[in-house]
């Protein structure tokens, strides 16, 4: 006898904070269906405009609910203060997603809270995060990043959305409604992907011990979505998902993959068949690919598809990515790309005599210095020969310079100008929280 009761997985989507709640707010709209939404957030008026269908006022006592003020040590004591009330929400879930908008105190302070809850009640824990655009400042930035690891240790999977990658979706007439949107629909589309595996019967099935066995303890994730109709649609639309604009790292090397392909029942086995066999190209060659298709006629001719890739090193695949587009920190040989690039980039200057041999150079506080700057405790005007006039140019906007009229202070000026990835940015230590355009 088969039981009456409703074995479908519970699956949660919990928005923290105000970007948080906004993310959800769109999935209601939008109509995403097989799962309950939850709306938690220190600012009580942002709630009342909430749809989800629980809501939590967790700054009553801290903020008076007016809000965590971009201080992530109030949204995590706020959290940790309504503990139970979070527990009473996501009791029974197997799978609860948590998105947040990082950056800002709720989000930042409150979501590893509610993770860290979600995951200890068993619940299979995937964080969808959002990093600040770079123009909001190094504060902002540094509290993003540190909210981004305490998440990454409570979460199952964790995947990170940069803000500066939505530019990326449009010329200069997008506007901001529409890149946020987009960035929302990475969101809802891959919760819609998992929860259609999971919950609509298809030609090819997806339970959901197939997902956990996927995402459980993964770490980073990649999420991409693509969607395309007419001619090579599949193989188009699983080009989109790998490539998606929004993401920052590759798929390359994934050891767990979740493929999920919709389509109209004119959905074809060689289109599957193309699609799936270019994700599994990608990754890893020993890849747990765990794929399923869903019929949906109201798509007409237009193929879905949602990919989640996890098992790899995220934060290695984008520091490669990164070194790609930035040059080198290590000194180069002379004749290197990168000092032939200097030398094209710089004036023509007339080649000097050949002199003798130089001395080696010395390393000291204001290193590197150039090859006449005698060794400490040494006399400097026996190290230092007189050159005619038109020998005291430098040779090149290269590392070291025949020029010994330079004072310090010019040395370590060129050295700054010809060792441009040594610039400090938003990222580093200065606790200024200087605009962008001051910089």
């Amino acid at each position: 006898m088969i039981s009456s009761n409703n074995n479908l997985a519970d699956i949660k989507v919990v928005g923290v904070g105000g970007g948080g709640v906004n993310a959800v707010n769109r999935m209601i709209e939008e109509g995403l269906k097989g799962v309950q939404f939850v709306a938690i957030n220190t600012d009580s008026q942002a709630l009342i405009f909430s749809d989800a269908d629980t809501k939590l006022d967790i700054g009553r006592e801290a903020t008076r609910g007016l809000g965590a003020g971009a201080n992530p040590e109030v949204g995590k004591t706020s959290a940790e203060d309504h503990k139970s009330e979070i527990e009473d929400a996501l009791q029974g879930s197997d799978m609860v997603f948590v998105t947040a908008g990082e950056g800002g105190g709720t989000g930042t302070g409150a979501a590893p809270v509610v993770a860290s809850i979600a995951k200890k009640m068993g619940a299979l824990t995937v964080g969808v995060v959002t990093r600040p655009f770079k123009f909001e400042g190094a504060r902002r930035t540094r509290q993003a990043m540190s909210g981004i690891e305490e998440l990454r240790e409570v979460c199952d999977t964790l995947i990170v959305i940069p803000n500066d990658r939505l530019m990326q979706l449009g010329g200069e007439e997008l506007s901001i409604v529409e890149a946020f949107r987009a960035a929302d629909e990475v969101l809802h589309n891959g919760v819609q992907g998992i929860t259609n595996l999971i919950t609509i019967p298809g030609m090819i099935n997806v339970d959901f011990a197939d997902v956990r066995s996927v995402m459980s303890d993964a770490g980073s994730a990649l999420m991409g979505i693509g969607s395309a109709r007419g001619d090579d649609r599949a193989m188009t639309a699983a080009e989109q998902a790998i490539n998606s604009p929004l993401l920052e790292s590759t798929m390359e090397g994934a050891k767990g993959v979740l493929l999920s392909i919709a389509g109209g029942s004119d959905l074809g086995l060689h289109e599957v068949n193309a699609a799936a066999s270019m994700v599994e190209e990608r990754a890893d060659e020993d890849v747990n690919l765990i794929f399923g298709t869903i019929i949906d006629d109201t798509l007409g001719d237009e193929i879905r598809i949602t990919i989640i890739a996890t098992g790899f090193d995220a934060e290695a695949n984008m520091a490669q990515a990164a070194a790609q587009h930035q040059p080198q920190q290590e000194q180069r040989k002379p004749g290197s790309l990168f000092d032939n690039r200097q030398r094209e980039a710089a004036e023509p200057v007339t080649p000097a005599p050949a002199q003798p041999a130089a001395a080696q150079p010395v390393q000291d506080d204001y290193s590197p210095r150039h090859s006449y700057e005698p060794r400490a405790g040494q006399d400097r005007e026996r190290y230092t020969p007189e050159r005619p006039a038109e020998e005291r140019r430098p040779e090149s906007s290269g590392l070291f310079t025949n020029s010994d009229r330079f004072s310090r202070e010019e040395r370590r000026d060129d050295y700054r100008l010809s060792r441009p990835s040594q610039r400090r940015d938003d990222d580093g230590d200065d606790d200024l929280d200087v605009p962008s355009f001051m910089r």
